[in-house]
């Protein structure tokens, strides 16, 4: 197929694009400084700014769209929660009003999300069925979302990826949260009991994959593994790994000071099932999470 990828040089686009050319797919990428990044054989890479992207992706049989600010990247004043939201909504519109354009529709969309769409929710199980939550990332991923349902319209295949906590070796949120345990001072994030939903990087890649090729998959998606765990039951298990204890818990004052709103991404947690993916019967690589963070942290 050819794909029109944007996002495809971060943490998830960049190995999911090598997965993609090795399969053979024709890949245009669309990205804010094109020239850092290698690319894979036979990819062609096109910066936002000029409209060459939008000529070069015609015919494209998909879209696969990971772009937007980076949530954990800074602290969130009020300009970087306004770059968060408008990165988001408006390369969505962009590709969106693209696809519109040209002579032919892709057949799918995949757009991803996030888990944050639910907002806090305590201990209560989580499916695609539930409704959007409350707060700053659940107003953005809702209206994220919404930008996408647009190129149904264009008889388009929609699927929106509500992707948990990735985990992966290299890079994201676990080497923030390794470096402590490696000065056996590591321990859980605030109480402890709140969820965390999580997946590895290889079981993102590997979903993303099966939205393109399933015709019956449309809508929502979670992207999270089939077992949440508790903040808890989570760090005792990086430490079991590490071979390192768990027992310096990090007070919620202390994350507040140091991320300031960013803080309630780990201080809250959402208890999320990925029930579409389950129903239809997608082979997770990494079901469990000693597996992944085995596979994350283990020398090969």
């Amino acid at each position: 197929m050819k794909l029109l990828v944007t996002g495809g040089t971060g943490f998830i686009g960049s190995p999911l694009c090598q997965t993609l050319a090795q399969r053979g797919h024709n890949l245009v990428l669309v990205s804010r400084d094109p020239a850092r990044h290698a690319l894979p054989a036979g990819a062609v890479a096109l910066p936002w700014e000029t409209s060459e992207w939008q000529r070069a992706a015609q015919g494209a049989d998909a879209v696969i769209n990971l772009a937007g600010e980076p949530i954990a990247a800074k602290r969130w004043s009020p300009q970087q929660k306004a770059a968060i939201r408008d990165s988001r909504l408006g390369a969505t519109r962009r590709l969106v009003d693209a696809m519109g354009s040209w002579p032919k529709a892709p057949s799918v969309f995949v757009n991803a999300s996030a888990i944050g769409y639910y907002g806090p929710r305590g201990d209560e199980q989580l499916t695609e069925a539930d409704e959007a939550g409350r707060g700053f990332l659940a107003d953005v991923c809702r209206a994220w979302e919404a930008e996408a349902l647009r190129a149904e319209s264009l008889g388009t295949r929609v699927v929106r990826l509500r992707i948990g906590l990735v985990l992966g070796p290299g890079g994201g949120v676990l080497v923030k949260m390794v470096a402590p345990f490696q000065w056996f001072v590591g321990g859980p994030v605030g109480t402890g009991r709140q969820w965390v939903s999580w997946i590895h990087r290889d079981d993102v890649i590997g979903l993303v994959e099966w939205a393109l090729t399933t015709p019956l998959i449309r809508g929502a998606v979670n992207v999270t593994a089939p077992e949440p765990v508790t903040m808890g039951a989570f760090c005792r298990c990086l430490g079991d790994t590490l071979r390192r204890p768990s027992w310096a818990p990090v007070p919620p004052f202390v994350l507040r000071s140091l991320l300031g709103e960013m803080a309630d991404l780990l201080l809250t947690g959402q208890r999320v099932i990925p029930h579409v993916a389950l129903q239809r019967n997608y082979p997770f690589v990494h079901a469990a999470l000693p597996s992944a963070l085995s596979a994350c942290l283990t020398p090969h």
